[in-house]
């Protein structure tokens, strides 16, 4: 039966959660309201100078806890589960097929341990192509404790072809490491820093999960919040490990004529075989659920802001041809949301580029990758001839809710899972008074209770309800829970 979304501004993928969802943490009883922002643009307001402070440390992560109501999540993240979208369904080769399913591990809140080893830089190197692709990263690694570590470095993977693993530019003996369906184990790395170099094959025409690096309609697209990124290499694939990315991309240049990834373009090029290149430089530390990358046919409507500290960052809304025309409001509200961020909070943005994709098969509704945002057409296209006032607004909403994530959950990020409703939760606060401050506050509050009392009053009394942090869980998905669909 077909379905449809509920509100475009519901949605939102590592915004993964209705907005409504939090209002139980944001009402009038747990915060003060913002005021208006003023007519003047700075980047200094004494208000929120320690706000800025604490979110400009490079490579943070939240430490606090936060309260246990009996509030439960919804989620945009997997409104595309129900959506068609059209992948290969063959089964995959034989090299990615797992043997008997293992058996669920429970995850505890209480269990937790820093890494015992940190990830500095990733440099990443994909060479696309129609069969498989090829993965090359190259880490930089070092001990997690200043006593230095013994211990095996276990990798998280899933449905890879291992090519090759070196140590410091040395070919691994097959006795030196381990591998199962999903884990690389070298069992005993170097005591200091090191470097590890990992090949791995993929299939991402044949990827109908949409997690990791997949191919549909002829694009390539990557979705690694929460646990994607194992699917694309072997790798720590927890959000509190957190390195400077490069990204080379490698595919034929007139079936993916546009090759983007994390942060600013370095340096583009033609290559022998018809094929071309993309290098690409994230500054800043991320997790790797953060990572991204687009290939394909796509055009791109190009405007440009100017920061109150006067640098000019490049905008970029990049979609299939025929629906750059309904892009125009995407613009308009990635760059209010811009203004809007500086003066009432003073948070500039921090690169020279700033891109977002918009594709009819993207599965999670949207997703805040650094730089580089990635959206479910029907959440942000419109046209006067369609479109009502209530999705202009829903279009301002979420454009403002995955850019504002570029400091409350980019920067500083989680430091586990059970910590996902902070970056939500405060993210979502921030989207609620941009809405408010540009439209009518009153009836946007109207609007998010109304949201909360028909979704999640029902989700808090169904068999899906669970604290909004939980204690355990088995399967990360899990939390993004909640029915965002209706008939």
């Amino acid at each position: 039966m077909a379905r449809r979304l509920v509100s475009p501004a519901a949605a939102c993928q590592g915004c993964g959660l209705v907005k409504a969802g939090f209002l139980g943490m944001l009402s009038p009883l747990h915060y003060q309201r913002l005021p208006p922002p003023s007519s003047k643009r700075s980047c200094s307001r004494n208000s929120y100078s320690s706000c800025r402070a604490n979110l400009a440390k490079e490579g943070s992560h939240w430490t606090r806890t936060i309260p246990k109501p009996s509030l439960s999540l919804h989620s945009s993240k997997f409104l595309s589960k129900r959506t068609s979208c059209s992948v290969a369904t063959e089964p995959p080769p034989a090299a990615t097929e797992e043997p008997e399913m293992d058996l669920p591990k429970e995850i505890f809140l209480k269990d937790y341990k820093k890494p015992d080893y940190l990830f500095d830089t990733v440099d990443l190197e994909f060479q696309l192509g129609d069969e498989k692709t090829i993965v090359t990263s190259k880490i930089g690694i070092s001990p997690g404790n200043e006593a230095g570590t013994t211990s095996p470095l276990a990798l998280h993977g899933r449905d890879l072809k291992l090519l090759s693993v070196k140590v410091n530019g040395t070919e691994l003996k097959s006795d030196e490491y381990t591998v199962d369906p999903r884990h690389l184990t070298i069992l005993t790395p170097p005591a200091g820093v090191f470097t590890l170099e990992i090949v791995t094959e993929i299939y991402p025409q044949l990827n109908t999960s949409l997690e990791g690096l997949y191919r549909s309609t002829g694009n390539f697209c990557t979705q690694c919040e929460a646990e994607g990124f194992r699917k694309i290499t072997y790798f720590q694939d927890r959000p509190d490990v957190m390195a400077k990315y490069t990204c080379r991309i490698e595919g034929d240049k007139t079936l993916y004529p546009v090759l983007l990834s994390n942060g600013n373009l370095i340096k583009q090029g033609d290559l022998e075989g018809g094929k071309h290149y993309a290098l690409w430089e994230d500054p800043f530390k991320k997790p790797c659920y953060l990572f991204a990358l687009v290939a394909g046919q796509l055009e791109c409507r190009e405007d440009s802001f100017v920061t109150c500290s006067g640098r000019k960052v490049t905008l970029r809304i990049w979609t299939p041809g025929q629906d750059l025309p309904k892009t125009s409001h995407a613009m308009y509200s990635l760059k209010e949301a811009m203004k809007w961020d500086e003066e009432v909070f003073g948070l500039e943005y921090d690169l020279d580029l700033f891109n977002i994709v918009v594709v009819p098969d993207f599965n999670m509704g949207a997703m805040e990758n650094k730089s580089l945002n990635v959206f479910q057409s029907r959440l942000v296209l419109a046209s006067p001839e369609a479109a009502t006032d209530g999705d202009y607004a829903a279009i301002l909403g979420v454009i403002g809710h995955e850019y504002f994530h570029n400091w409350t959950g980019n920067r500083v990020t989680c430091r586990d899972w059970f910590q996902l409703t902070l970056k939500e939760g405060l993210t979502v606060f921030r989207d609620q008074e941009f809405s408010s401050d540009l439209g009518c506050r009153t009836v946007k509050r109207i609007a998010d209770v109304s949201k909360l009392r028909s979704y999640q009053f029902p989700q808090d009394a169904g068999p899906m309800a669970h604290p909004i942090r939980p204690h355990s869980y088995i399967k990360m998905d899990n939390f993004y829970t909640g029915e965002l669909l209706c008939q």
